[in-house]
């Protein structure tokens, strides 16, 4: 397949604020290209549990409302969300990840089967697979109740093994990071994928970036990013932030997803701006999962990183005007 990372010729650094850079018009993939697109994720996955009800009165017991619950919905989340908006792109998504025996994994299990994912699953008897609770009222989220704890080495080595396997049989990583502990060897991960010529897309948590050193593209957000490079005063001094990051953990390249003001990439090319696709925004958590999967599953067929971000970009501005964890297919992203 074409080379992923060969990318179009992009503008120098834009000075100030961050404007839209005049890009290529979106591409639009046939379906069977997209299709033969084969991408493996691994990270932490939790259950994304919705309960929602009705709120009619405040609680005698402290000021907080009473909220009877009428319908509960589960869906999958974490990187078991980004692999389930792969497939709902087009392509073919493999999941390497640790999940309990109990009854959240179980549930995990039958929605995988469902999704069109391949699960690659290890199972560890004493996790509690995570899970985010949300109670939500008329479409508003009231309340969110984690549930949550840390695999087992000897699982995370079999996952490792497992990983040398799977590599061959795929054409893009994607990490997945959520700091549950699933991707604690992800710097040998990704040092395998690159050794075999596979681009590695990471999804970024926490402070220390060390171990994701020789990642293809990393994905943070502002705050992710605001972490690790402190605060920046202009766009010139984010450059400059962002050129000594990557050089210094050899990233071939950052794309930094800014909300409203849309999405940044920052490569040896120069700078590309994305403005943000201008639509109601409804809910916009797994957003992010969503312009990450779409990255790999364009690269994935071919694409070059360019054209994957516009389609990130659009992608991105579709799945906030829908509630909770979802999806964009292929029809919504290009028809």
């Amino acid at each position: 397949m074409p080379n992923p990372l060969n990318f179009r010729p992009m503008p120098e650094a834009m000075p100030g604020a961050p404007a839209a850079t005049p890009a290529p018009r979106l591409t639009v993939v046939p379906r069977a290209q997209l299709g033969a697109a084969r991408v493996l994720v691994v990270g932490d996955v939790m259950l994304d549990r919705y309960w929602f009800g009705d709120v009619n009165r405040i609680s005698p017991e402290a000021p907080v409302p009473v909220v009877h619950v009428q319908r509960q919905e589960d869906r999958l989340g974490g990187a078991a969300n980004v692999a389930r908006n792969a497939v709902a792109l087009g392509a073919q998504a493999g999941l390497l990840c640790v999940v309990g025996h109990d009854e959240p994994g179980e549930r995990l299990v039958q929605l995988l089967s469902e999704s069109g994912v391949t699960p690659h699953l290890e199972r560890d008897p004493a996790l509690l697979t995570t899970i985010k609770l949300r109670v939500l009222s008329r479409q508003q989220q009231l309340l969110r109740v984690d549930f949550e704890n840390s695999p087992a080495h000897e699982v995370l080595l079999a996952g490792l093994a497992r990983f040398d396997e799977l590599l061959p049989l795929h054409d893009v990583i994607l990490m997945s990071d959520y700091a549950k502990g699933g991707l604690t060897h992800v710097t040998q991960m990704i040092a395998k994928a690159r050794a075999a010529g596979k681009p590695v897309l990471v999804d970024p948590k926490g402070d220390d970036w060390e171990r994701y050193r020789g990642a293809t593209l990393i994905t943070p957000n502002r705050a992710e990013l605001r972490e690790v490079v402190g605060q920046w005063k202009s766009e010139d001094d984010l450059l400059a932030r962002v050129t000594k990051l990557r050089a210094e953990l050899a990233f071939k390249a950052l794309l930094l997803t800014r909300s409203e003001e849309g999405m940044t990439l920052f490569s040896d090319d120069g700078v590309l701006h994305a403005s943000a696709v201008a639509r109601e925004v409804y809910d916009v958590s797994g957003a992010g999962d969503t312009v990450i999967a779409t990255l790999a599953a364009m690269l994935g067929a071919g694409l070059t990183l360019v054209e994957a971000v516009g389609l990130a970009n659009r992608a991105a501005g579709i799945v906030v005007g829908k509630l909770g964890t979802a999806t964009v297919d292929y029809d919504e992203l290009f028809l």
